[in-house]
């Protein structure tokens, strides 16, 4: 077993010992990929490994391509039993049969609109406080991405709030929550007790 195969099954087995604070109204991925186009050049060769169940927000960016890599992510996606989410994009969603949306914080009052024309979707939201968890909550979404949880190499990244207060930003959120921000094998040990929904990664999967 390489090490990265091995590092990813070790995720799976922390993900699946997870005991969510809340239960989500649909079935919600314990491990979730977020893709990045400077982190992550290759999501198709990540997303391929994945194990069955998880999740993929593929994040476009405006790229060109962004059809094209969307099609090809929503058919590994069937393929391999994962849910596969569009970043931001509702329309590119909808043209590769995605099973839903993440917003960033600014768009979550998109969230109604888009249950409303699209029930069955798993809509997502970024959430750097509590108050954007709220708006989350109250605009329909079934889940927040909380960061920055771990010191992260994203240029977007805030102050890694550490584990207790994620702890205590999960306690204090009305969804389920998400961890995202320097999640990786050897930080995950220490959210196993925060009640999170699951890991959500970017730099965590790579190859």
């Amino acid at each position: 077993m390489s090490e990265a195969t091995g590092d990813l099954q070790r995720l799976a087995d922390l993900a699946a010992s997870l005991r969510p604070r809340l239960p989500g109204a649909k079935p919600l991925p314990r491990l979730i990929f977020v893709t990045d186009p400077a982190r992550t050049a290759d999501p198709a060769a990540i997303a391929s490994r994945l194990p069955v169940g998880s999740g993929i927000i593929y994040r476009a960016f405006g790229a060109s391509d962004a059809l094209a890599r969307a099609r090809d992510l929503a058919t590994i996606a069937r393929d391999r039993g994962l849910r596969l989410l569009i970043g931001a994009d509702a329309d590119l969603a909808a043209a590769v049969g995605a099973s839903g949306v993440h917003l960033p914080e600014r768009d979550l009052a998109r969230a109604a609109g888009m249950k409303a024309a699209f029930p069955d979707w798993v809509i997502t939201g970024a959430a750097h406080g509590l108050q954007a968890a709220h708006q989350a909550a109250a605009s329909g979404c079934d889940a927040v991405l909380a960061s920055t949880v771990f010191a992260s190499a994203s240029a977007s990244a805030g102050p890694p709030m550490g584990a207790d207060a994620f702890t205590a930003f999960v306690a204090a959120a009305p969804l389920p929550v998400y961890a995202l921000g320097g999640v990786n094998v050897k930080t995950a040990p220490e959210l196993v007790s925060s009640g999170a929904a699951g890991f959500a990664m970017v730099d965590g999967f790579r190859t």
